[in-house]
Protein backbone atom coordinates (compact mmCIF):
# COMPACT_ATOMS: atom_id res chain seq x y z
CA UNK A 1 0.00 0.00 0.00
CA UNK A 2 1.35 3.42 -0.91
CA UNK A 3 2.59 5.33 2.10
CA UNK A 4 1.60 8.94 2.40
CA UNK A 5 1.15 11.87 4.67
CA UNK A 6 -2.14 13.69 4.42
CA UNK A 7 -3.54 16.41 6.61
CA UNK A 8 -6.89 18.09 6.22
CA UNK A 9 -8.94 20.49 8.28
CA UNK A 10 -11.95 22.62 7.70
CA UNK A 11 -14.23 24.81 9.71
CA UNK A 12 -17.60 26.38 9.17
CA UNK A 13 -19.14 29.21 11.11
CA UNK A 14 -22.93 29.49 11.02
CA UNK A 15 -24.62 32.80 11.80
CA UNK A 16 -28.40 32.90 12.03
CA UNK A 17 -30.98 35.64 11.87
CA UNK A 18 -32.98 35.71 15.07
CA UNK A 19 -36.58 36.36 14.02
CA UNK A 20 -37.58 37.49 17.51
CA UNK A 21 -35.15 38.28 19.78
CA UNK A 22 -12.35 46.59 6.94
CA UNK A 23 -10.03 46.45 4.62
CA UNK A 24 -9.63 47.99 1.16
CA UNK A 25 -9.01 46.42 -2.23
CA UNK A 26 -5.42 46.80 -3.29
CA UNK A 27 -4.09 47.36 0.25
CA UNK A 28 -0.41 46.41 0.64
CA UNK A 29 0.34 42.98 2.13
CA UNK A 30 1.16 42.85 5.81
CA UNK A 31 3.43 40.87 8.10
CA UNK A 32 2.17 37.38 9.05
CA UNK A 33 3.49 37.72 12.62
CA UNK A 34 0.24 39.07 14.13
CA UNK A 35 -1.83 36.34 12.51
CA UNK A 36 0.65 33.64 13.58
CA UNK A 37 0.60 34.80 17.21
CA UNK A 38 -3.21 34.82 17.31
CA UNK A 39 -3.41 31.40 15.63
CA UNK A 40 -1.03 29.77 18.10
CA UNK A 41 -2.53 31.43 21.19
CA UNK A 42 -6.10 30.38 20.40
CA UNK A 43 -4.96 26.92 19.31
CA UNK A 44 -3.32 26.19 22.66
CA UNK A 45 -6.40 27.43 24.54
CA UNK A 46 -8.79 25.32 22.48
CA UNK A 47 -6.57 22.27 22.91
CA UNK A 48 -6.55 22.79 26.70
CA UNK A 49 -10.23 23.73 27.13
CA UNK A 50 -11.87 21.63 24.43
CA UNK A 51 -10.11 18.26 24.56
CA UNK A 52 -9.26 15.62 27.17
CA UNK A 53 -5.57 15.69 28.11
CA UNK A 54 -5.34 11.86 28.11
CA UNK A 55 -6.81 11.43 24.62
CA UNK A 56 -5.55 11.91 21.08
CA UNK A 57 -6.50 15.34 19.76
CA UNK A 58 -6.18 17.31 16.55
CA UNK A 59 -7.38 20.73 15.44
CA UNK A 60 -6.38 23.36 12.91
CA UNK A 61 -5.79 26.68 14.65
CA UNK A 62 -5.16 28.25 11.25
CA UNK A 63 -8.53 27.14 9.88
CA UNK A 64 -10.42 28.20 12.99
CA UNK A 65 -8.80 31.61 13.14
CA UNK A 66 -9.30 32.27 9.44
CA UNK A 67 -13.04 31.67 9.68
CA UNK A 68 -13.32 33.73 12.86
CA UNK A 69 -11.23 36.57 11.43
CA UNK A 70 -13.67 36.84 8.54
CA UNK A 71 -16.51 36.94 11.07
CA UNK A 72 -14.70 39.56 13.15
CA UNK A 73 -14.73 41.82 10.10
CA UNK A 74 -18.50 42.13 10.57
CA UNK A 75 -18.59 42.57 14.36
CA UNK A 76 -19.28 45.88 16.09
CA UNK A 77 -19.47 47.40 19.57
CA UNK A 78 -19.02 45.14 22.59
CA UNK A 79 -19.17 42.02 20.41
CA UNK A 80 -16.15 43.22 18.47
CA UNK A 81 -14.26 44.02 21.69
CA UNK A 82 -14.97 40.58 23.16
CA UNK A 83 -13.94 38.80 19.98
CA UNK A 84 -10.72 40.80 19.77
CA UNK A 85 -9.85 39.82 23.34
CA UNK A 86 -10.63 36.11 23.01
CA UNK A 87 -9.08 35.77 19.56
CA UNK A 88 -5.90 37.64 20.60
CA UNK A 89 -6.32 40.42 18.06
CA UNK A 90 -4.37 43.54 18.98
CA UNK A 91 -3.70 46.83 17.24
CA UNK A 92 -5.10 48.14 14.00
CA UNK A 93 -7.81 45.94 12.48
CA UNK A 94 -6.80 46.67 8.89
CA UNK A 95 -3.26 45.54 9.72
CA UNK A 96 -4.65 42.35 11.26
CA UNK A 97 -6.53 41.43 8.09
CA UNK A 98 -3.43 42.21 6.02
CA UNK A 99 -1.46 39.89 8.31
CA UNK A 100 -3.83 37.01 7.59
CA UNK A 101 -3.54 37.81 3.88
CA UNK A 102 0.26 37.78 4.09
CA UNK A 103 0.26 34.39 5.81
CA UNK A 104 -2.08 32.94 3.19
CA UNK A 105 0.21 34.26 0.44
CA UNK A 106 3.25 32.72 2.17
CA UNK A 107 1.51 29.33 2.28
CA UNK A 108 0.62 29.60 -1.40
CA UNK A 109 4.28 30.36 -2.10
CA UNK A 110 5.31 27.10 -0.37
CA UNK A 111 3.27 25.15 -2.90
CA UNK A 112 4.66 27.15 -5.84
CA UNK A 113 8.29 26.72 -4.76
CA UNK A 114 8.08 22.97 -4.23
CA UNK A 115 6.21 22.55 -7.52
CA UNK A 116 9.09 24.33 -9.29
CA UNK A 117 11.63 22.14 -7.48
CA UNK A 118 9.74 19.03 -8.55
CA UNK A 119 9.64 20.22 -12.16
CA UNK A 120 13.40 20.86 -12.09
CA UNK A 121 14.01 17.38 -10.69
CA UNK A 122 11.96 15.78 -13.46
CA UNK A 123 13.83 17.84 -16.10
CA UNK A 124 17.11 16.29 -15.00
CA UNK A 125 15.74 12.77 -14.91
CA UNK A 126 14.83 12.59 -11.25
CA UNK A 127 11.45 12.20 -9.61
CA UNK A 128 9.89 14.38 -6.97
CA UNK A 129 6.52 15.38 -5.58
CA UNK A 130 5.73 18.87 -4.30
CA UNK A 131 3.94 19.93 -1.16
CA UNK A 132 0.26 20.27 -1.96
CA UNK A 133 -1.14 23.03 0.21
CA UNK A 134 -4.44 24.71 -0.58
CA UNK A 135 -6.53 27.17 1.41
CA UNK A 136 -10.08 27.98 0.34
CA UNK A 137 -12.57 30.41 1.89
CA UNK A 138 -16.20 30.89 0.97
CA UNK A 139 -19.27 32.69 2.28
CA UNK A 140 -22.66 31.10 1.76
CA UNK A 141 -25.31 33.78 2.27
CA UNK A 142 -29.09 33.91 2.15
CA UNK A 143 -30.16 35.01 -1.31
CA UNK A 144 -31.48 38.58 -1.18
CA UNK A 145 -30.34 39.32 2.39
CA UNK A 146 -29.00 42.83 3.02
CA UNK A 147 -25.34 42.13 3.77
CA UNK A 148 -23.27 45.28 3.87
CA UNK A 149 -21.17 45.85 0.76
CA UNK A 150 -17.95 46.88 2.65
CA UNK A 151 -18.01 43.62 4.59
CA UNK A 152 -18.44 41.50 1.46
CA UNK A 153 -15.72 43.47 -0.29
CA UNK A 154 -13.25 43.03 2.57
CA UNK A 155 -13.64 39.26 2.86
CA UNK A 156 -13.57 38.82 -0.90
CA UNK A 157 -10.45 40.92 -1.46
CA UNK A 158 -8.52 39.99 1.68
CA UNK A 159 -9.54 36.37 2.26
CA UNK A 160 -10.44 35.43 -1.33
CA UNK A 161 -13.89 34.50 -0.01
CA UNK A 162 -16.67 35.23 -2.50
CA UNK A 163 -20.27 35.09 -1.31
CA UNK A 164 -22.38 32.36 -2.87
CA UNK A 165 -26.16 32.80 -2.51
CA UNK A 166 -28.21 29.94 -1.08
CA UNK A 167 -31.81 29.74 0.13
CA UNK A 168 -31.63 28.61 3.75
CA UNK A 169 -35.14 29.93 4.43
CA UNK A 170 -36.81 27.60 1.95
CA UNK A 171 -34.55 24.53 2.02
CA UNK A 172 -31.84 24.40 4.72
CA UNK A 173 -31.11 20.73 3.97
CA UNK A 174 -30.30 21.50 0.34
CA UNK A 175 -28.03 24.30 1.57
CA UNK A 176 -26.32 21.86 3.93
CA UNK A 177 -25.65 19.45 1.06
CA UNK A 178 -24.24 22.28 -1.06
CA UNK A 179 -21.85 23.47 1.65
CA UNK A 180 -20.70 19.98 2.57
CA UNK A 181 -20.14 19.17 -1.09
CA UNK A 182 -17.92 22.25 -1.46
CA UNK A 183 -15.90 21.25 1.62
CA UNK A 184 -15.46 17.68 0.33
CA UNK A 185 -14.22 18.99 -3.00
CA UNK A 186 -11.74 21.42 -1.41
CA UNK A 187 -10.37 18.76 0.97
CA UNK A 188 -10.14 15.91 -1.58
CA UNK A 189 -13.03 14.10 0.12
CA UNK A 190 -11.18 13.88 3.45
CA UNK A 191 -13.69 16.03 5.32
CA UNK A 192 -17.27 14.86 4.93
CA UNK A 193 -20.45 16.10 6.59
CA UNK A 194 -18.80 19.12 8.20
CA UNK A 195 -22.21 20.69 8.78
CA UNK A 196 -24.38 18.08 10.56
CA UNK A 197 -28.03 17.50 9.65
CA UNK A 198 -29.18 19.75 12.50
CA UNK A 199 -26.55 22.43 11.82
CA UNK A 200 -28.68 24.77 9.69
CA UNK A 201 -32.33 25.79 9.74
CA UNK A 202 -34.69 28.27 8.10
CA UNK A 203 -33.27 31.12 10.21
CA UNK A 204 -29.69 30.63 8.99
CA UNK A 205 -28.51 33.61 6.99
CA UNK A 206 -24.77 33.12 6.55
CA UNK A 207 -22.17 30.35 6.77
CA UNK A 208 -18.48 31.32 6.60
CA UNK A 209 -16.26 28.40 5.67
CA UNK A 210 -12.52 27.78 5.58
CA UNK A 211 -10.97 24.58 4.24
CA UNK A 212 -7.26 23.73 4.31
CA UNK A 213 -5.67 20.72 2.67
CA UNK A 214 -2.01 19.65 2.93
CA UNK A 215 -0.21 16.72 1.43
CA UNK A 216 3.48 16.95 2.27
CA UNK A 217 6.29 14.51 1.56
CA UNK A 218 9.16 14.37 4.04
CA UNK A 219 12.33 16.07 2.85
CA UNK A 220 13.85 12.60 3.28
CA UNK A 221 11.60 9.63 3.77
CA UNK A 222 11.82 7.03 6.50
CA UNK A 223 12.69 3.53 5.34
CA UNK A 224 9.61 1.32 5.53
CA UNK A 225 11.82 -1.73 6.09
CA UNK A 226 13.12 -0.16 9.32
CA UNK A 227 9.64 0.21 10.82
CA UNK A 228 9.07 -2.37 13.56
CA UNK A 229 6.78 -2.86 16.54
CA UNK A 230 8.32 -0.98 19.43
CA UNK A 231 6.96 -0.08 22.88
CA UNK A 232 4.89 3.08 23.45
CA UNK A 233 3.62 4.03 26.90
CA UNK A 234 -0.06 4.46 26.08
CA UNK A 235 -1.55 7.42 27.98
CA UNK A 236 1.67 7.55 29.99
CA UNK A 237 1.11 4.09 31.47
CA UNK A 238 1.90 0.54 30.45
CA UNK A 239 3.86 0.01 27.23
CA UNK A 240 2.27 -1.54 24.15
CA UNK A 241 3.99 -2.35 20.87
CA UNK A 242 3.07 0.00 18.01
CA UNK A 243 4.55 0.35 14.49
CA UNK A 244 7.47 2.73 14.96
CA UNK A 245 9.62 4.34 12.28
CA UNK A 246 13.30 5.12 12.72
CA UNK A 247 15.75 7.35 10.86
CA UNK A 248 19.11 8.93 11.56
CA UNK A 249 19.43 12.38 10.01
CA UNK A 250 20.00 16.07 10.62
CA UNK A 251 16.84 17.20 12.43
CA UNK A 252 16.21 20.38 14.33
CA UNK A 253 16.77 19.46 18.00
CA UNK A 254 17.03 21.06 21.42
CA UNK A 255 16.49 20.00 24.98
CA UNK A 256 14.68 22.44 27.22
CA UNK A 257 13.44 22.39 30.79
CA UNK A 258 11.75 19.00 31.06
CA UNK A 259 11.18 18.24 27.38
CA UNK A 260 12.84 17.72 24.00
CA UNK A 261 12.10 19.53 20.75
CA UNK A 262 12.46 17.83 17.36
CA UNK A 263 11.55 19.28 13.96
CA UNK A 264 11.27 17.19 10.80
CA UNK A 265 11.23 19.13 7.51
CA UNK A 266 8.86 18.48 4.67
CA UNK A 267 9.88 18.98 1.04
CA UNK A 268 11.23 22.49 0.56
CA UNK A 269 11.89 23.02 4.27
CA UNK A 270 9.33 25.78 4.94
CA UNK A 271 6.73 23.47 6.52
CA UNK A 272 7.76 21.11 9.29
CA UNK A 273 6.51 18.58 11.80
CA UNK A 274 7.21 19.78 15.35
CA UNK A 275 7.45 17.34 18.27
CA UNK A 276 7.43 18.43 21.91
CA UNK A 277 8.29 15.32 23.96
CA UNK A 278 8.23 15.50 27.78
CA UNK A 279 11.10 13.81 29.61
CA UNK A 280 8.69 11.89 31.84
CA UNK A 281 6.42 9.26 30.35
CA UNK A 282 3.54 10.80 32.32
CA UNK A 283 4.65 14.40 31.77
CA UNK A 284 2.30 15.51 28.98
CA UNK A 285 -0.13 17.41 31.21
CA UNK A 286 2.72 19.39 32.75
CA UNK A 287 4.14 20.20 29.32
CA UNK A 288 0.78 21.40 28.04
CA UNK A 289 0.33 23.59 31.11
CA UNK A 290 3.47 25.57 30.29
CA UNK A 291 3.04 25.67 26.51
CA UNK A 292 2.65 29.23 25.20
CA UNK A 293 2.64 30.95 21.79
CA UNK A 294 6.12 32.25 22.62
CA UNK A 295 7.30 28.69 23.29
CA UNK A 296 5.95 27.49 19.94
CA UNK A 297 7.74 30.36 18.21
CA UNK A 298 11.00 29.61 20.03
CA UNK A 299 10.77 25.94 19.04
CA UNK A 300 10.27 26.68 15.34
CA UNK A 301 14.00 26.86 14.52
CA UNK A 302 16.15 24.61 16.74
CA UNK A 303 19.74 23.89 15.73
CA UNK A 304 20.35 21.12 13.17
CA UNK A 305 21.61 18.09 15.06
CA UNK A 306 22.44 14.50 14.16
CA UNK A 307 19.52 12.58 15.65
CA UNK A 308 18.40 8.97 15.68
CA UNK A 309 14.64 9.44 15.80
CA UNK A 310 12.10 6.78 16.71
CA UNK A 311 8.60 7.99 15.81
CA UNK A 312 5.36 5.97 15.77
CA UNK A 313 3.11 6.00 12.75
CA UNK A 314 -0.34 7.30 13.57
CA UNK A 315 -3.66 8.41 12.17
CA UNK A 316 -6.05 10.84 13.87
CA UNK A 317 -9.61 11.59 12.75
CA UNK A 318 -11.55 13.11 15.66
CA UNK A 319 -15.33 13.44 15.63
CA UNK A 320 -17.00 16.73 14.79
CA UNK A 321 -15.86 19.45 17.20
CA UNK A 322 -18.52 22.00 18.17
CA UNK A 323 -16.53 24.99 19.38
CA UNK A 324 -19.35 27.28 20.52
CA UNK A 325 -19.31 26.40 24.21
CA UNK A 326 -15.53 26.53 24.41
CA UNK A 327 -15.38 29.97 22.79
CA UNK A 328 -18.05 31.22 25.17
CA UNK A 329 -16.10 29.85 28.15
CA UNK A 330 -13.11 31.89 26.96
CA UNK A 331 -15.23 35.06 27.08
CA UNK A 332 -16.71 35.36 23.59
CA UNK A 333 -20.33 35.42 24.79
CA UNK A 334 -22.10 38.33 23.12
CA UNK A 335 -21.23 37.00 19.66
CA UNK A 336 -23.45 34.04 20.54
CA UNK A 337 -26.10 36.47 21.89
CA UNK A 338 -25.41 35.68 25.53
CA UNK A 339 -27.12 37.36 27.27
CA UNK A 340 -29.95 37.70 24.74
CA UNK A 341 -30.01 40.92 22.79
CA UNK A 342 -26.25 41.59 22.91
CA UNK A 343 -24.97 40.17 19.59
CA UNK A 344 -23.79 42.98 17.34
CA UNK A 345 -22.74 42.22 13.77
CA UNK A 346 -23.90 45.55 12.40
CA UNK A 347 -20.86 45.83 10.13
CA UNK A 348 -21.98 42.57 8.51
CA UNK A 349 -25.66 43.44 8.07
CA UNK A 350 -27.92 46.15 9.52
CA UNK A 351 -28.84 45.40 13.13
CA UNK A 352 -32.43 45.96 14.18
CA UNK A 353 -33.98 45.32 17.57
CA UNK A 354 -36.02 42.37 16.32
CA UNK A 355 -33.86 41.29 13.39
CA UNK A 356 -30.09 40.73 13.83
CA UNK A 357 -27.30 38.20 13.42
CA UNK A 358 -25.62 36.04 16.03
CA UNK A 359 -23.29 33.05 15.87
CA UNK A 360 -25.25 29.87 16.43
CA UNK A 361 -22.35 27.38 16.30
CA UNK A 362 -18.84 26.78 15.04
CA UNK A 363 -18.15 23.36 13.49
CA UNK A 364 -14.65 21.95 13.07
CA UNK A 365 -13.37 18.67 11.59
CA UNK A 366 -9.86 17.38 11.04
CA UNK A 367 -7.91 14.43 9.66
CA UNK A 368 -4.23 13.47 9.85
CA UNK A 369 -2.26 10.39 8.81
CA UNK A 370 1.51 10.14 9.26
CA UNK A 371 3.80 7.42 7.94
CA UNK A 372 7.19 6.74 6.38
CA UNK A 373 7.13 8.29 2.93
CA UNK A 374 4.60 10.97 2.29
CA UNK A 375 4.89 10.75 -1.47
CA UNK A 376 8.03 10.04 -3.46
CA UNK A 377 10.17 13.16 -3.09
CA UNK A 378 13.51 13.28 -4.89
CA UNK A 379 13.80 17.05 -4.48
CA UNK A 380 13.28 16.68 -0.76
CA UNK A 381 16.12 14.20 -0.52
CA UNK A 382 18.41 16.74 -2.22
CA UNK A 383 17.68 19.29 0.53
CA UNK A 384 18.75 16.89 3.28
CA UNK A 385 21.87 15.88 1.36
CA UNK A 386 22.93 19.56 1.22
CA UNK A 387 22.67 19.77 4.99
CA UNK A 388 24.74 16.65 5.52
CA UNK A 389 27.45 17.73 3.15
CA UNK A 390 27.70 21.09 4.97
CA UNK A 391 28.92 19.40 8.17
CA UNK A 392 32.63 19.75 8.97
CA UNK A 393 35.01 18.60 11.67
CA UNK A 394 34.65 15.59 13.99
CA UNK A 395 31.23 14.05 13.82
CA UNK A 396 29.61 14.07 17.27
CA UNK A 397 27.70 11.11 18.60
CA UNK A 398 24.07 11.36 17.44
CA UNK A 399 21.33 12.20 19.90
CA UNK A 400 18.77 9.43 20.31
CA UNK A 401 15.15 10.52 20.68
CA UNK A 402 12.55 7.84 21.33
CA UNK A 403 9.03 9.17 20.96
CA UNK A 404 7.66 6.33 23.06
CA UNK A 405 5.18 8.16 25.27
CA UNK A 406 2.50 10.88 24.89
CA UNK A 407 3.64 14.04 23.09
CA UNK A 408 2.46 17.31 21.60
CA UNK A 409 2.87 18.00 17.89
CA UNK A 410 2.25 20.69 15.32
CA UNK A 411 2.41 21.12 11.57
CA UNK A 412 4.17 24.46 11.47
CA UNK A 413 4.94 27.09 8.85
CA UNK A 414 8.58 27.54 9.80
CA UNK A 415 9.18 31.17 8.68
CA UNK A 416 6.22 32.56 10.66
CA UNK A 417 5.91 29.88 13.35
CA UNK A 418 2.16 29.58 12.65
CA UNK A 419 0.66 26.20 13.51
CA UNK A 420 -1.50 24.95 10.66
CA UNK A 421 -2.34 21.89 12.78
CA UNK A 422 -1.89 21.24 16.51
CA UNK A 423 -2.56 18.17 18.61
CA UNK A 424 -1.40 15.48 20.96
CA UNK A 425 -0.86 11.74 20.66
CA UNK A 426 -1.42 9.58 23.73
CA UNK A 427 -2.18 6.35 21.88
CA UNK A 428 -0.85 5.84 18.33
CA UNK A 429 -3.24 3.98 16.08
Amino acid sequence: MKADLLLVASLALNLVLRPSAAGEAGAPPGNPAAAAQAINALGLELLARGTAVDANALLSPYSIQTALAMTFAGAAGATRAEMADVLHYAGDEAALHRSFAALRQALEEVARKTAAQAEDARTWGGSSEPVVLTVANRLFGQDGYAFRAPFLTLVKNTYHAPCQPLDFARDPQAATRKINGWVEQETRQRIRDLVPPDGLDKDTRLVLVNAIYLKAPWAEEFSASATQPRPFHVKGGAAQDVPTMVRQAQFGYSHRDGFSVVTIPYSGGEVQFLILLPDRTDGLAGLEAKATPALLAECAKPEPTDVILYLPRFRVEPPLFRLGKVLQSLGMRSAFDQPPGTADFDRMAPRRADDYLRISEVFHKTFLALDERGTEAAAATAVVMARVTAMVGTKPKPVEVRVDHPFLFAIQHRPSGACLFLGRITEPR
